[in-house]
């Protein structure tokens, strides 16, 4: 959200049941976003669109909610912004 200069900025954690005994984590901002084409590149290692950015955030935490068996995900958050969304096992799996 360092991309918004006028404004309120705006930041809104959700959490809930999922399908299948999981939780679901939704974080909406009121930032810049991303532009459609975008969406498929943005967890890759090394994938940013700020000037001073490594992009890595991103691919680091797709790897730690996949490691908990999880998977992360984005869309856009109309009418500016981006929402973020994770699930994952809300209890552990036991068969190892």
């Amino acid at each position: 959200m360092s991309g918004v200069s006028d404004g309120t900025r705006e930041l809104l954690v959700t959490t809930g049941r999922a399908d299948a005994g999981c939780v679901l984590v939704a974080v909406r901002d009121s930032g810049p976003g991303f532009a459609p084409k975008d969406v498929e590149h943005i967890f890759a290692p090394f994938y940013t669109t700020k000037p001073a950015g490594l992009g890595m955030g991103l691919s680091i935490c797709r790897s730690i909610i996949e490691a908990h068996g999880g998977r992360l995900w984005a869309n856009a958050n109309t009418p500016c912004g981006a929402i973020f969304q994770f699930m994952v096992p809300a209890y552990p799996d036991d068969s190892s």
